[in-house]
């Protein structure tokens, strides 16, 4: 379940059920076709994440939303299952322009199933009869209408995993774009370089859920470790911003050796990468795990240092975790970016982003 921060002033139309009709009745009623997939073998191979479904007729792939109908790939389109102006620091990015505001949606379902999910209520839908949420109709004009009238700086698909209702958000993206507005996916990485190739010339920044660095764990959730490698590499490649958040479970993926191994793998790839390790709450099928405390990150977040990541930070502890909520210069060590929760103070970051002391120039997007 996520945490409204500023809840839009107007409100879209809510999609009502008929009688006996079902979620699922409902959300395929709000489709388009599908432009991420090839045909083979009288089946069509969907591409829009890793686990590359292959759907036969009047069948879905594992997200359960993506489709085939009278021989056509079916996707999420024209709904939204909740919509509001967020922190770009909630999602977390904390080296895009620092204090400003995004506007985040989230539609339905998930290609994995975690049992710790804070999302879960629009994640898992149509796999969890307890899930579910009452969608509303938009269109990718009212989006972009809706994030210049607040202000927004960014247009950011968030709360279920973006990738697969990757046409619509590039129709979203693709409005904004003409009107200045930046884009962002908050994504679990499964992604592919068939889609990337098509999705990368729309997308300036990619927040990365690495769960874990084992891959028995990974394909327990749903996929492999090493297709979530991939594409963080593949995204690095691409020249697209990317920070990676790991959100530290106790009892489950906080051992420290496996932890030392991802810090590891992130410095091998570029250790200007931002790791958030950040705070668990009990929720869905995980509520008999520990919540993880200020001391776990802080030391968590120590040992990412001393492996050579250059920004690591502690989350989800607002002025808990000492001075891992922070920027710092790397050449100087100036404060540069002050963080207290959401309340954020650009101390000594000047245009383009260079320290105002010692003018090194400091990886991110700061300014938009």
């Amino acid at each position: 379940m996520f945490v409204m921060v500023r809840v839009l002033s107007w409100n879209l139309k809510p999609i009502r059920s008929s009688p006996g009709e079902t979620l699922e009745d409902i959300l395929r009623k709000f489709t388009a076709p599908g432009r991420f997939y090839t045909r083979e073998n009288g089946k069509i191979r969907c591409f829009a994440c890793a686990l590359k479904c292959a759907i036969k007729e009047g069948q879905a792939g594992f997200c359960r939303v993506r489709f085939v109908k009278d021989g056509e790939l079916r996707v999420p389109w024209g709904y939204v299952a909740g919509v509001q102006i967020d922190p770009i620091e909630k999602k977390p990015f904390f080296h895009v322009m620092p204090g400003s505001e995004a506007l985040s949606w989230g539609m339905l379902g998930c290609d994995m199933r975690c049992f710790y999910c804070q999302n879960w209520l629009t994640s898992q839908t149509l796999r969890d009869p307890l899930s579910g949420t009452t969608p509303f109709e938009a269109n990718p004009e009212q989006l972009v209408e809706m994030a210049l009238a607040s202000d927004a700086k960014t247009l950011v698909s968030t709360y279920n995993e973006p990738l697969i209702s990757s046409e619509w958000n590039l129709d979203v993206f693709k409005a904004g774009r003409k009107k200045g507005l930046h884009s962002a996916y908050v994504s679990n990485g499964n992604v592919t370089d068939e889609l990337l190739d098509e999705i990368a010339p729309h997308l300036d920044y990619y927040k990365v859920d690495l769960k874990t660095f084992d891959d028995m764990k990974y394909r327990k959730l749903g996929t492999r470790l090493e297709r979530v490698l991939h594409g963080i590499e593949i995204l690095v490649e691409k020249g697209i911003w990317v920070e990676l958040v790991t959100l530290i479970v106790p009892g489950y993926n906080d051992s420290m050796d496996e932890l030392r191994q991802m810090a590891r793998f992130i410095h091998d790839l570029d250790p200007n990468i931002p790791w958030h390790v950040t705070a668990f709450h009990p929720d869905y099928k995980a509520m008999d795990y520990q919540r993880t405390t200020a001391s776990q990150l802080i030391r968590i977040a120590k040992m990412g240092k001393e492996e050579g990541l250059t920004f690591v930070y502690a989350g989800n502890l607002p002025g808990m975790v000492k001075e891992f909520e922070n920027t710092y210069c790397p050449n100087c060590g100036e404060l540069l970016v002050e963080r207290w929760g959401y309340q954020v103070k650009v101390k000594s970051l000047e245009t383009p982003g260079r320290c105002k002391t010692c003018k090194k120039q400091v990886p991110g997007r700061w300014f938009g």
